[in-house]
């Protein structure tokens, strides 16, 4: 379990976001799908701590290694 998504159906219906805010996850990774820099999205998104996308980050290369391994 994150350390730093919360996921609460009073919030945005459910749709997991930054803890302690109303950004959506799934906004930091279409702003680097875009080729946009974590630093702009912090300036859009100033709610969000940038120790949070970077732990979500490192939560997000644990899972998906993980997963690779165990299918592999």
């Amino acid at each position: 379990m994150s350390t730093v998504v919360n996921i609460d159906p009073e919030i945005l219906g459910g749709t997991p976001v930054f803890k302690g805010t109303r950004v959506p996850i799934v906004s930091l990774f279409d702003y680097l799908q875009h080729g946009r820099s974590i630093e702009f999205f912090l300036k859009q998104f100033p709610s969000v701590q940038p120790e949070q996308v970077h732990t979500l980050l490192e939560e997000s290369k644990v899972y998906a290694t993980a997963t690779v391994v165990q299918t592999a």
